[in-house]
């Protein structure tokens, strides 16, 4: 029992780790200034590649699971890209913790999905939170309908993408998990996914690249290196415990990147969205303390 504490509790720090770097990533995206996202997209991602690969070949990683899996691999990429795409320009647009918050809907999202494509089914107390943190992010979108002085119904269009940034994150994850478990290694469709993404952005970059001084340079490579930083440690973090114990303290990296947009950006979020907040981490803390007493 100590050592399972032990365990556990690394997995913990990991899963801190990773929200602290995520957090980074995002600061660095957004101080990079104007370029376009797809641009950033590459460059965020170039990185990455590097990585994973060195890791494949120090590793000798096989690919011999991916046999009759390419089309998950594949889907997780698409899906991966997309809401990374859309989560850079809802970063560029939005307070980074709003942007953030909206993209730890991911595994809200990954619940509905995963009844579609795990044929997993979701228990009542899962739905309902699921209804609670959408009901939450109301208060971060701030549809005009909703807003007294709002000069349209709908929902922003930075907010709008933000939301899809963390839907496509749901439908990444679910796949992810799919591939994973049919033993395709995880180091591959991280590769994969990297690369894929370049591959998207490099015909933009090629056509309408946006010229850059060293500063943004340094930003988006600084990013890429968060983001490798975030996927070692998230990595990490699941060898040491399940996910269903570690999922609620991922929700921290809305608090260091309301710290780090404060401290940087002089960013402060509005009642509106701190309600939001507080409503879509409950309904997470409420999700995540019903399944462990389930499980024990």
């Amino acid at each position: 029992m100590v050592i399972e504490m032990k365990e556990k509790n690394k997995g913990i720090l990991c899963i801190i780790c990773a929200a602290f770097f995520f957090a980074l990533m995002n600061l660095f995206v957004k101080m990079s200034g104007g370029i376009p996202t797809l641009q950033k997209t590459f460059f965020r991602n170039i990185v990455a590649v590097f990585f994973s690969l060195a890791l494949i070949i120090k590793n000798n990683v096989k690919i011999s699971g991916c046999k009759g899996n390419w089309h998950l691999v594949f889907l997780r990429s698409v899906f991966g890209t997309l809401g990374l795409v859309f989560n850079f320009y809802a970063i560029d647009h939005l307070n980074i913790s709003d942007a953030s918050m909206l993209n730890k809907l991911s595994p809200f999202f990954a619940i509905l999905f995963s009844y579609f494509i795990l044929k997993e089914k979701a228990e009542l107390y899962q739905l309902a939170c699921v209804f609670a943190a959408l009901a939450g992010t109301l208060f971060i979108l701030k549809p005009g309908f909703l807003m007294p002085s709002g000069n349209s119904p709908f929902i922003p269009f930075p907010a709008l993408m933000g939301l899809l940034g963390g839907m496509g994150a749901g439908m990444a994850y679910t796949l992810l998990r799919k591939a994973a478990g049919r033993g395709v290694p995880g180091n591959f469709i991280v590769f994969f996914f990297s690369l894929f993404s370049c591959l998207c952005s490099l015909p933009y970059c090629i056509t309408s690249y946006t010229p850059m001084d060293l500063k943004q340079l340094a930003f988006l490579l600084l990013a890429g290196l968060a983001a490798t930083g975030g996927q070692f440690s998230i990595t990490a973090a699941y060898t040491f415990a399940p996910a269903n114990e570690l999922s609620v303290y991922d929700y921290s990296q809305v608090i260091f990147a309301g710290i780090l947009g404060f401290l940087f950006l002089g960013e402060i979020p509005d009642i509106l969205s701190y309600i939001g907040y507080v409503v879509i981490i409950s309904a997470s803390a409420v999700m995540f303390v019903l399944r462990n007493r389930r499980d024990t």
